[in-house]
C-alpha cells in the first residue's frame, strides 16, 4: 500500500464510492501528565458510520498511529495486524451502509502536527491542542482524510482533572469522571476538527445581534492562552477585533454564523499564523505580546483573527472538493480579512500593509520555478502542503481585490451571498464561484478566469510619455511585459497618477488621475493628453492591479531625490514597493535601495511600511549587496540606523523598530558595545524601554559577534526562565560564532529528531548568521548529502524547516549555485515536493548573485 501521501486520483475514487454519516471519536488524553514511555501515546476509538455506492467494494480508512487494538467493521472483528499498515486501515466487502470502529493508541506530537504536546518549562503545566490541515487529523483518530468528505462529529474527551477541554462543539453537560462531551457538529471537512486540552486560562464574552428577520443572534465567545502568559493577555482587544468582525460578515454575508460558539485558542509552539477550525480557532501564541509592540503587530493579530472569522464561511461552511481550488478558501479569507479591517475596525489603512507587505510575498512566490497558477493543480498532499503559499493568498487576494472592481463590489457580495446559500455544507470548485459572479455581474468571466486563475507570473508595467515644447503630454502609454517562460499579457484594471513638487516645502503631491483599463502591449492613457509634464508617474496608483511597477528615467530620478516627499501613504509605499523590485530584479543596485532608507525611511509615517523598510534592507544587506561592499554598507546602515532611533519620539513605535534594526545590523565594537550598555543600563535612550523581549533583540547580535557568551545567556534565561525564554536562549546559542556550537547544532536538527518543532526553528534561525559565512561553509556540501535523508525520516513540517533553513544562502558564489544545480539533475526521482524547495532555493541564490553582479558593476 501506499505511504502517508495520498492522491488527487485516490481521493476522486473514494469520494464516488463514499457518503459519511458521522463520526464519534473518544480520546482519552490523561496519559498527557504522564512522564517517559507512558507520555508517548494516548487513547483514540473512533465509531464512523459510512454509506457505500457499491457494495462488495473495497476502500481504507486514513489512520497514522504506531499501535491499532481493534477493528471491527459491521460488527466483523478484522486482524489489525492484516489490515492496517501504520497509515491506512483496509476495508473489503463494504455494505451498502457500514459502521467502522478502530480502537488505537496514537502518538502526543512534537512537531506541531496532529495532538501537540507541550510542556511548559515554567510550571511544568502540560498544554494540548490539535493542527491538522492539510491532512494530520488521521494521527488522532481513523477518518476518510479528505475535505469533500464531510460529516458531522460529535466528540468525547477524557482529560486529566481541573483542565480546559474544548472542541468545535459546545460542552454538553458538565463533566462525568473526568470526560467531557461535545454537542454535534455541523457537516465539517476532517482537517478542521479540533481539541485543545490543559489548565488554560479562559476568559469569555458574547456577541449578541438582531438578524434582518427580528431574530436574536447570540454568540457566545471565548479567548485562551497558557497560563504563564496569563498576565500579557489582553482579551478586550481580541473580543473587539472579534465583535466588528462578526458585524461586518453579518452585514455583507446575510448568512448567521452557523457553527455556535467561537473560541479563540491561542497555542504554544505553533507552525503557523492560525487555523480556521469552526468554533475553536487556533493562533500562534506569539499574539500575545509579552512586551512593547508597535501598531503594526497588534494590525497584522487583528488580520488574522478577521482573516480566519471569512473562513467560517469561505472554507467552514463551503469547502474546496480538493486541494487544487485551496484559493478558494484562502484568497477570500485574504481579501475579506483586509476589506472588514479596514471597514470594521481602527485599523483604516489596512489596504497599505496588504499592499507593501501581502503583495511583496506573492510577487516573490510568483518569480519562482515554482510559480502556479492561483487554481493549481494538486496531485497529492504534499503539493497541498506547499501551495499555501503567496500565490494562493496575497496573489488570489489581489486578484480578487481587481476583481471586485471589475464586476462591482455589490455584484460581489451578492455572489458571495448566493454562493453561500446554494453550497452550504457542501463542496464546490472553480466553476461553481464564477457561476454565481456571472449572474450576480451579468459578465462572462470565463476570460478573467483563464488569464488571472488559470496562468501563472506577473506583469512589469511602465509608462512611457511624449511631450510638446510647452512641457505638455502629447501622448502617455503603459507598457505591458512578460517573461519569456510566462508569456502571458493580462487585462489590467488600473489608476495612473501624476505627481509634481507644488509647495515650498517640496511636497510630491498627486495633480492628476486617470483609471482604465490595459490590456495588450501598449495602452495610451487618452485621459491625460494635454496635462502638464510630471516629475513622477505612478502606474497602478492606488493598487488597484497586481503587476511590478516600472518608472520611466525621470520618475526613478524624482524618486532617489525624493521619494519620502510624496505625501499619499499609499502611493508612497507602493513607490517603496516599486524600487524593492527593481533591486530584487538586479535593476536598481542594492547600495542605492539602502541610501534611500537611508535618507528617506525616517520620515515614514506608517510604521508596517517602516518595518517592512528595516525588513528589506537588512535582506538587501546580506544578499544583495556586493560582498566586497558588505562591511562598509553595514556600518553605514548602522550609523543611520542609530542616527533614526536617536531622532524618533521617545515610546513611539517608530523608536522600537529602530532599535530593533539598529541591533539586527551593528557590527562595530562602539555599537555593540551601545547595546551591551542599553542591556546592563550603563546607556540610556530616552523613552527606550529594554523589556524582556528586546534584551533578547540585543543578545542575538552581540552573542554572533562574540561580545556575549555562554554564561551571558544563561543568566539572562535565570532573568526568563519561559517557554519564550528557551526558545531566545536556543536561538543565541547557535548563533555563537564557534564551529564547535555550529556543529552541535547542525547534528541537533539534521541528525536527531529530540527537539520540537519550535526549539529547531529556533536552532536553525541561530545556526545561519549572514555574519558566519566561513564558520558555515562547510555545511554546503553536507546539506546536499542529507537533505534527501531528512525529508524521507521526518516529518514533512520538520523537512520544511531543515530544506528551507539549512540552504547554504550565506555561501553566495558560484560554486553554491553549481551545487544545487548537479543535487537537482543527480535526483530526477528525489519527491516532487523536496526538489521543488531545492529549487525555489536555489533561485533565490541566483538572484542574489545576479543582484551582487549589479551592485558590483555600479561602483566601476
Amino acid at each position: 500500500m501506499p505511504g502517508e501521501n495520498l492522491t488527487r486520483d485516490e481521493a476522486r475514487e473514494r469520494a464516488a464510492l463514499l457518503s459519511v454519516d458521522g463520526y464519534d471519536v473518544a480520546l482519552d488524553l490523561r496519559s498527557a501528565v504522564l512522564e517517559g514511555e507512558a507520555a508517548r501515546t494516548f487513547r483514540s476509538r473512533t465509531t464512523l458510520r459510512f454509506r457505500c455506492a457499491e457494495p462488495g467494494a473495497a476502500t481504507f480508512a486514513d489512520l497514522v498511529a504506531p499501535a491499532v487494538t481493534a477493528v471491527t467493521l459491521n460488527g466483523r472483528e478484522l486482524d489489525p495486524a492484516e489490515v492496517f499498515d501504520g497509515t491506512r486501515v483496509a476495508l473489503a466487502d463494504l455494505a451498502a451502509e457500514n459502521t467502522l470502529v478502530v480502537d488505537a493508541q496514537c502518538a502526543y506530537s512534537r512537531t506541531g502536527e496532529g495532538l501537540h504536546r507541550f510542556v511548559d518549562p515554567e510550571d511544568g503545566e502540560v498544554y494540548l491542542y490539535t493542527q491538522y490541515e492539510p491532512a494530520d487529523a488521521r494521527r488522532v483518530f481513523a477518518n476518510f482524510e479528505q475535505p469533500d468528505l464531510k460529516a458531522p462529529f460529535r466528540f468525547e474527551v477524557t482529560a486529566p482533572d481541573g483542565w480546559v477541554v474544548l472542541s468545535n462543539g459546545a460542552q454538553e453537560g458538565k463533566p462525568a469522571a473526568g470526560t467531557y462531551r461535545f454537542a454535534e457538529t455541523r457537516p465539517i471537512s476532517t482537517y478542521i476538527t479540533a481539541v485543545v486540552a490543559g489548565p488554560y486560562h479562559y476568559v469569555s464574552d458574547t456577541y449578541r445581534r438582531t438578524l434582518a428577520d427580528g431574530t436574536e443572534l447570540e454568540i457566545p465567545l471565548g479567548a485562551l492562552c497558557r497560563k504563564g502568559l496569563s498576565r500579557h493577555f489582553d482579551p478586550a482587544d481580541i473580543f473587539t477585533v472579534t465583535k466588528q468582525g462578526l458585524d461586518f460578515f453579518h452585514e455583507h454575508f446575510d448568512y448567521p454564523y452557523p457553527f455556535g460558539k467561537y473560541d479563540q485558542a491561542f497555542v504554544p509552539e505553533y507552525n503557523i499564523g492560525a487555523m480556521e477550525n469552526p468554533g475553536c480557532v487556533t493562533f500562534r501564541e506569539e499574539f500575545v505580546f509579552r512586551g512593547k509592540v508597535t501598531e503594526a503587530s497588534y494590525e497584522r493579530r487583528a488580520n488574522v483573527i478577521l482573516h480566519e472569522m471569512a473562513h467560517m464561511w469561505f472554507g467552514d461552511l463551503v469547502t474546496m472538493r480538493w486541494w487544487d481550488d485551496l484559493w478558494l478558501k484562502e484568497s477570500f479569507a485574504d481579501f475579506m480579512g483586509a476589506l472588514s479591517l479596514v471597514e470594521a475596525t481602527r485599523f483604516t489603512n489596512g489596504w497599505i500593509t496588504f499592499a507593501n507587505g501581502r503583495k511583496a510575498w506573492a510577487y516573490r512566490a510568483d518569480q519562482l520555478p515554482s510559480t502556479h497558477p492561483v487554481t493549481a493543480d494538486i496531485r497529492d498532499l504534499e503539493d497541498a502542503k506547499l501551495n499555501f503559499d503567496g500565490i494562493t493568498y496575497a496573489k488570489g487576494a489581489a486578484v480578487l481585490k481587481q476583481l471586485v472592481a471589475y464586476v462591482g463590489r455589490d455584484a460581489f457580495l451578492e455572489g458571495a451571498r448566493r454562493y453561500f446559500k446554494r453550497h452550504a455544507y457542501g463542496n464546490t470548485r472553480l466553476t461553481d464561484l464564477l457561476s454565481v459572479l456571472e449572474e450576480t455581474s451579468g459578465r462572462d468571466l470565463a476570460t478573467w478566469s483563464r488569464a488571472w486563475l488559470e496562468t501563472a507570473g506577473v506583469n512589469a508595467l511602465t509608462p512611457q510619455a511624449t511631450y510638446d515644447a510647452e512641457g505638455r503630454i502629447t501622448e502617455l502609454s503603459i507598457l505591458q511585459e512578460a517573461v519569456p517562460e510566462r508569456p502571458e499579457l493580462r487585462p489590467h484594471r488600473v489608476a495612473v497618477g501624476l505627481y509634481r513638487r507644488e509647495n515650498a516645502d517640496g511636497a510630491l503631491v498627486r495633480y492628476a488621475r486617470a483609471e482604465l483599463d490595459v490590456s495588450g502591449p501598449r495602452t495610451v492613457v487618452t485621459e491625460l493628453t494635454g496635462a502638464d509634464r510630471p516629475e513622477l508617474i505612478l502606474v497602478n496608483d492606488d493598487d488597484l492591479t497586481y503587476c511590478k511597477v516600472r518608472f520611466d528615467e525621470r520618475s526613478l530620478a524624482t524618486l532617489r531625490g525624493h521619494l519620502g516627499e510624496i505625501t499619499e501613504p499609499l502611493s508612497r509605499a507602493l513607490c517603496w514597493s516599486a524600487v524593492w523590485g527593481l533591486t530584487r530584479d538586479g535593476l536598481m543596485p542594492a547600495r542605492d535601495y539602502l541610501d534611500l532608507v537611508l535618507r528617506f525611511a525616517g520620515r515614514e509615517s506608517d510604521i508596517g511600511v517602516l518595518q517592512s523598510l528595516h525588513a528589506q534592507a537588512g535582506y538587501a544587506l546580506a544578499h544583495y549587496t556586493a560582498p566586497e561592499h558588505r562591511d562598509l554598507a553595514a556600518r553605514e546602515l548602522a550609523q543611520g540606523a542609530l542616527h533614526e532611533l536617536r531622532l524618533a519620539e521617545p515610546g513611539s513605535g517608530h523608536q522600537l523598530s529602530w532599535a530593533r534594526f539598529f541591533a539586527s545590523v551593528a557590527t562595530t565594537a562602539a555599537d555593540l558595545q551601545l547595546l551591551q550598555g542599553l542591556l546592563d543600563g550603563t546607556a540610556k535612550i530616552d523613552g527606550l524601554d529594554v523589556d524582556q523581549e528586546l534584551r533578547w533583540t540585543f543578545l542575538e547580535p552581540l552573542t554572533a559577534h562574540g561580545a556575549a557568551d555562554q554564561a551571558a545567556l544563561d543568566a539572562e534565561l535565570r532573568r526568563d526562565d519561559t517557554a519564550s525564554g528557551r526558545r531566545h536562549h536556543v536561538r543565541c546559542l547557535a548563533a555563537r560564532p564557534s564551529a564547535e556550537v555550529k556543529a552541535r547544532a547542525w547534528a541537533d536538527v539534521v541528525e536527531s529528531d529530540e527537539l520540537s518543532n519550535a526549539l529547531v526553528e529556533a536552532t536553525i534561525s541561530g545556526f545561519a548568521q549572514g555574519s558566519q559565512r566561513e564558520l558555515t561553509a562547510p555545511y554546503a556540501p553536507k546539506y546536499f548529502a542529507a537533505v534527501e535523508r531528512v525529508w524521507r525520516e521526518r516529518s514533512i513540517e520538520i523537512g520544511m524547516a531543515v530544506v528551507r533553513g539549512l540552504f547554504p544562502a550565506h555561501q553566495d558564489r558560484q560554486e553554491t549555485l553549481d551545487a544545487a544545480d548537479a543535487w537537482l539533475s543527480g535526483h530526477p526521482d528525489a519527491p516532487p515536493a523536496l526538489r521543488r524547495l531545492v529549487s525555489e532555493a536555489r533561485d533565490d541564490l541566483a538572484r542574489a548573485l545576479r543582484a551582487q553582479s549589479c551592485d558590483a558593476q555600479a561602483a566601476r
